[in-house]
């Protein structure tokens, strides 16, 4: 797939082929949902507790004589039917923590990055920078590249200036390459990578593609 690369300007200066393997993989809505879940599920501190009955602090003594009252008899203010007293089944400090192969998160990303390339959603840019911070300027050029949209922008590597640019722009996030995630791939509606940070992503899902037909093979020669 071949894409119009721009400049700051908005200018396209040039064009590009994409990879393939990455941003013409087969989509599958099923992996990329069970990453999203993974993701936001190891998001979760798991940190929730109430107390039981008997962790409150409450008196011990008895809350009224035992017969003569017409009411039902009960020991303590603990219980859970009064106001103050511990929580019945309340919820327990856990993990949410879920698992998933490296290949798989790898796919899922792949899958993501191919419907966002077939909906044009993808800009290409031939590189970003910029002398100072400045948020006008950056609100400006996101807004000629995608036309106002919620925007993920990928830096190659680490870049003070552009990232302060963008901080205050509600529906602007700056990402470094290396930390593509499937949340922020499906959360923004334009994807903004310079041609660096598409090496980037490139290097390390194109391994993944690699190992797996290195798999294929090693398995089509012992079968």
């Amino acid at each position: 797939m071949e894409l119009p690369v721009y400049n700051m300007a908005g200018e396209q200066v040039s064009t590009f082929e994409l990879p393939a393997t990455i941003f013409e993989a087969a989509v599958n809505r099923d992996l990329m949902h069970q990453a999203l879940v993974r993701q936001l599920a190891n998001a979760r501190l798991g940190t929730h507790k109430a107390k039981t009955r008997s962790e409150v602090n409450r008196t011990t003594a008895k809350v009224y004589r035992q017969k003569g009252t017409g009411r039902a008899r009960h020991g303590s203010r603990k219980a859970p039917i009064f106001v103050g007293g511990g929580k019945a089944h309340g919820p327990l400090p856990r993990k949410y923590t879920k698992n998933m192969p490296r290949k798989m998160r790898r796919a899922a990303l792949c899958s993501a990055l191919s419907v966002k390339a077939d909906q044009g959603d993808i800009v290409l840019l031939d590189q970003i920078s910029m002398d100072v911070p400045k948020t006008k300027s950056m609100a400006a050029m996101m807004n000629t590249l995608t036309n106002g949209e919620t925007v993920l922008l990928l830096l190659a590597d680490r870049n003070e200036v552009v990232e302060k640019s963008a901080r205050n722009l509600t529906d602007v996030k700056t990402l470094r390459a290396n930390y593509l995630n499937i949340r922020d791939l499906l959360g923004y509606s334009k994807i903004v990578m310079p041609l660096a940070a598409l090496d980037v992503v490139s290097s390390f899902l194109e391994q993944d593609v690699d190992d797996e037909w290195i798999d294929a093979e090693d398995a089509a020669v012992e079968g």
